[in-house]
């Protein structure tokens, strides 16, 4: 591929590329230095390239991979409904510590040019994670709107699986720009683990120490210990390799889980975009991290032949990952099934217009089969005109279309069950917790359903056998949901509950604690949760009629003093 070309395909120009390359060599030999800073004058960039290390204890931890889980400073990378926290290499995070206060001050000056982080290297993963630090930052109130940029050049992997899926999801996963070279190992270290290349790590990177008594042997490209080291990361590559490959094309051999249990694998994987170059000089450009992992280990053989049997591999790939899209799409289509029940929804639908229908469906209904037919507002309105909220209406089941919104309610909860369940497993987009019309369409269904759902649960007294529904019993459904709006709007971690102000009532109406005194503060801040939910219309102002459970409650058990000067009594009074 030509250099324009290439600065079109990966969007960085080609001489950009060039400085950042040679910055990051000069870093590299300025081990003393936290990073080099450069800026040309009229330049809307500036590059800040970091040294690598060649002391073993910047490259592992101790530990069979060395890796540790990512703390507050990427809060993003994680799965947001799972909640699973990405897993770095503690070295290298340790190394970026260390140097952060000296960047954020650098960072600083840049003012308005758009920043390239570089590194040659073990300096790439510091590049990687100042890249990861400055996208975080940029999410806070005026940050700088300009996203940088990272290009590393033979950089060993980074992060574990969580980073590639949380990139993608973010949108972040091409800002990374990673050359490798055709049989540099360094980009393959982390799929072996410590103890079996300690040894030979600590040999080959004081050949490159320009301070050892080994700097620069000849002999060290040919003896036994630099051929073993080959070996034993090509063998880790290939079982890695391999090991993903069946898990990818879906292989439910038992054998395949058994293995796990005799080899250590790595959890390291890539992100990004790579750029592999060829026998030939052309560079390959590949995107996809399952591609990239299965190149990692094919364009390491020391053959023509097997290069040329890797790009085929690649090809392959490519063609079985299309594959793989169309038939995530034809498991979305399925799910329409689950909302067709009156034949009336096309099956060209996508699963979200689908679920929207179901749920501007759910509430009265006089028909047959009309599970999903029953419409939620004239739900609501009809048990408003009887002055009674339609959680209290639906806790009490006295007519026929409280059942049918039962029924309505159970269609729901087992169609957003398999969705949940797809995502638990990874089998939907990377994107898809992030996305707008689902985030919306979650949200909805959460603030609709989830109130029958916790009428259904204290109606049932389960409380009293499972515990408070909390704790013991909100389905994932609902968690997941509110995990979503609360990522996509930057609130903090529990903030939107408000589906989940009916529990909240049953648990104070039944709590055991004693008198109003011991439960002030309980209560002061359940009232301050409700006001700012009214106020922003995320909570109905049903829950205020006279035969409400909360109101029920609220006039029965609090003193009147406290009632006078509630911050509800707005509400109330109106």
């Amino acid at each position: 591929m030509a250099g324009g070309r290439l600065g079109e395909n990966i969007g960085m120009r080609e001489e950009l590329i060039k400085k950042a390359s040679s910055l990051a060599m000069k870093a590299h030999r300025s081990p003393g230095k936290p990073f080099l800073s450069e800026k040309s004058r009229g330049s809307p960039e500036i590059i800040i390239a970091f040294p690598g290390s060649w002391s073993v204890g910047d490259w592992f931890s101790g530990r069979s991979f060395g890796e540790t889980k990512v703390d507050n400073l990427f809060p993003s990378v994680r799965s947001i409904g799972n909640d699973e926290v990405g897993l770095a290499n503690e070295a290298f995070i340790r190394r970026f510590k260390e140097i952060l206060r000296s960047l954020e001050n650098e960072v600083k000056k840049a003012e308005r040019r758009q920043i390239i982080f570089a590194g040659h290297s073990s300096g790439g993963p510091i590049a990687i994670l100042a890249t990861l630090w400055f996208l975080e930052e940029s999410l806070k109130p005026n940050s700088s709107p300009i996203p940088p940029l990272c290009v590393t050049f033979g950089s060993p992997l980074t992060g574990d699986r969580m980073f590639p899926h949380a990139l993608r999801r973010e949108s972040w996963a091409h800002y990374f720009i990673h050359f490798v070279m055709k049989y540099d190992i360094v980009p393959r270290i982390m799929l072996s683990p410590f103890s079996s290349i300690e040894r030979e790590l600590a040999t080959i990177l004081s050949f490159f120490n320009p301070k050892s008594a080994n700097f620069e042997q000849q002999s060290i490209g040919r003896d036994n210990m630099t051929l073993n080291f080959f070996m034993i990361v090509m063998r880790n590559a290939s079982s890695l390799a391999s090991h993903a490959a069946c898990n990818l094309m879906g292989c439910t051999n038992l054998l395949l889980e058994t293995v796990t249990n005799f080899i250590e694998l790595s959890p390291y994987r890539p992100f990004g975009t790579y750029i592999f170059c060829t026998r030939n000089g052309e560079l390959v450009v590949v995107k996809n991290p399952d591609a990239v992992l299965q190149l990692l280990f094919y364009c390491l053989q020391l053959s023509s032949e097997a290069e040329d049997k890797a790009l085929v591999a690649y090809t392959s790939l490519q063609e079985h990952l299309v594959y793989e899209r169309e038939l995530q799409e034809s498991l979305e289509m399925q799910n329409v099934v689950y909302l067709d029940l009156l034949e009336e929804l096309p099956l060209s639908s996508d699963v979200s217009s689908s679920i929207n229908r179901a749920l501007n469906e759910l509430g009265l209904s006089t028909r047959a089969r009309l599970c999903l037919r029953c419409c939620w507002r004239e739900y609501k309105t009809g048990c408003e005109v009887r002055q009674i909220g339609y959680y209290d209406a639906f806790k009490l089941q006295k007519e026929d279309r409280d059942f049918h919104a039962n029924v309505a309610r159970l269609e729901l909860a087992g169609m957003w069950d398999e969705i949940i369940e797809m995502l638990r497993r990874y089998e939907l987009p990377d994107g898809f917790e992030c996305r707008k019309e689902w985030i919306k369409l979650g949200t909805n269904y959460r603030r609709l359903v989830e109130p029958l759902d916790i009428a259904n649960y204290y109606r049932h007294l389960k409380n009293e056998d499972t515990g408070p529904y909390l704790i013991k019993g909100r389905p994932k459904r609902y968690k997941y949901t509110q995990k979503w709006r609360e990522h996509a709007e930057r609130l903090s971690i529990g903030s939107g509950s408000e589906s989940c102000f009916w529990a909240e009532v049953e648990e104070l109406r039944t709590s055991n604690n004693g008198s109003f005194d011991a439960m002030e503060d309980r209560i002061l801040q359940f009232e301050q949760r409700v006001y700012r939910w009214v106020s922003a219309q995320e909570l109905g102002k049903d829950v205020f009629l006279d035969e409400a459970t909360f109101m029920k409650w609220w006039k029965k058990n609090l003193p009147s003093q406290h009632r006078e000067a509630s911050c509800l009594k707005k509400f109330i009074g109106g």
